[in-house]
């Protein structure tokens, strides 16, 4: 049987996020098929789980001793929801020691996980995203300069972060600099972003070398005042509706920019990307590499909502990247 490692933890405070994800993979891959092996990267450690000892990982070669045996992963399932998985350091090494992984590669790892890069970016595809002035740490900011160009109220975010970590709504001019303050906790370089007003929806996409998957839409309704951490992982304060309450219309013109950005950024493996419906246009919020797998996740939602089974889906994406390597 083939190891396959599903790496979690990280560098930055989604540490628990990514627990909950590995623990969902877990769930869904099929052990029949595949020696299961949990694999925690921290700052302090990086170890291998197999039948929840604990075996230091040779960052030589990332392999790991258990039993006085030698051991190998055929292929590593990546659900770092931040730095180094998501990003693409963990990739970039992966890819030397030419060892297969489920997510994007090193290039659109990196490019996804600056949203301000990532939305410029695509802004010249075409692809309409919010008005948004990016600030770095270190660097003076004027908070007029800020409420003139995006007016209040407005969003503040760290400009890599995946899970809400940092994130204001910003309703009084008071509130901008302490919002800004906060979101530098998270990262380097903070994102303002002019406030949109609409339906938030998110897709879920995969491309493998035999076929295209672009999932149902989901509609996200958050009893927060945005879909905040709290939101997004407390049921009670979220309401998450697929296939999303939308005509077929605008469902098949938001799932063909789903694709067409899957395709300009060249990913790989399973893909989210997040939008918001105004009045006037469709606005991509972001695109999230490696998306939460929770049993309650939108991925496996849309996947149900498909008539597919999680296993399958995770078969076909392992398969599909160890395939890519040979």
């Amino acid at each position: 049987m083939k190891n396959i490692g599903i790496i979690y933890g990280g560098y930055s405070s989604e540490v628990v996020v990514s627990k909950k994800s590995a623990e969902g993979i877990r769930s869904f891959l099929d052990s029949s098929k595949y020696h299961i092996i949990p694999v925690l990267i921290t700052e302090g450690k990086w170890v291998a789980e197999p039948s929840g000892e604990v075996c230091p990982i040779d960052k030589n070669d990332f392999t790991f001793t258990y039993k006085g045996q030698k051991n190998h992963f055929d292929c590593l399932y990546i659900t770092i929801h931040g730095t180094p998985g998501e990003d693409g350091l963990l990739q970039g090494y992966l890819k030397m020691l030419k060892i297969p992984h489920t997510t994007c590669d090193v290039l659109p790892s990196a490019l996804t996980f600056n949203k301000f890069t990532c939305n410029t970016y695509l802004k010249g595809f075409g692809v309409a995203v919010a008005d948004s002035i990016l600030i770095r740490k270190g660097r003076e900011f004027n908070p007029e300069d800020i409420r003139e160009k995006l007016g209040i109220p407005c969003f503040v975010k760290p400009n890599a972060g995946g899970s809400s970590f940092g994130i204001s709504k910003v309703k009084t001019p008071e509130e901008l600099t302490p919002a800004i303050e906060k979101a530098f906790e998270e990262s380097n370089e903070v994102l303002v972003e002019s406030l949109m007003e609409g339906t938030e929806v998110t897709c879920g996409i995969y491309k493998t070398l035999q076929r295209d998957v672009v999932m149902p839409l989901t509609e996200v309704i958050s009893k927060n005042e945005f879909f905040d951490f709290e939101a997004k992982y407390n049921a009670e304060k979220a309401i998450e509706i697929t296939p999303a309450r939308i005509s077929e219309e605008l469902t098949d013109k938001i799932q063909k920019i789903t694709s067409l950005i899957y395709d300009i950024l060249n990913c790989k493996g399973i893909v989210r990307t997040d939008f918001i419906i105004t009045k006037e246009k469709i606005f991509l919020l972001e695109v999230n590499t490696t998306p939460g797998m929770t049993p309650t996740s939108f991925i496996p939602q849309q996947a149900e909502a498909m008539g597919m089974n999680m296993r399958d889906v995770m078969t076909e994406i392992i398969e599909d990247a160890i395939a890519r390597t040979q």
